[in-house]
């Protein structure tokens, strides 16, 4: 990790679950992203890079939306999420990096620049 201190990962599994699934938001926010998310052993550009990899490989195009986001934030260049996703096509299939690819799309589309 850089000496700079990252800016700390928080999680919106309250704000957007709570009512709903109350633990689940609590574990989201509580474990998934005080916790995991803010580990020193990798900065939070290379989780980013290393969640969108693994969303974009499973499918998961709901959460992966919301982390394309999020490694924006975190510093990964929409270059480097472009390549990241080219390089997922070789390993998970074509049709997951392909669609993720369009989730990308979409994403950086609404994202400012």
């Amino acid at each position: 990790m850089t000496d700079r201190q990252a800016p700390k990962q928080v999680g919106g599994g309250r704000r957007t679950l709570g009512d709903f699934a109350p633990k689940l938001a609590e574990l989201t926010d509580d474990v998934l992203f005080d916790d995991v998310w803010n580990r020193p052993e990798l900065s939070p550009r290379d989780r980013s890079l290393v969640t969108v990899a693994v969303l974009a490989a499973g499918g998961d195009h709901d959460q992966l939306a919301f982390h394309l986001g999020r490694a924006l934030e975190n510093g990964v260049t929409r270059d480097e999420l472009i390549e990241a996703l080219t390089h997922v096509a070789f390993y998970a299939g074509w049709p997951k990096g392909m669609g993720a690819t369009n989730v990308a799309k979409r994403v950086f589309a609404d994202a400012p620049e």
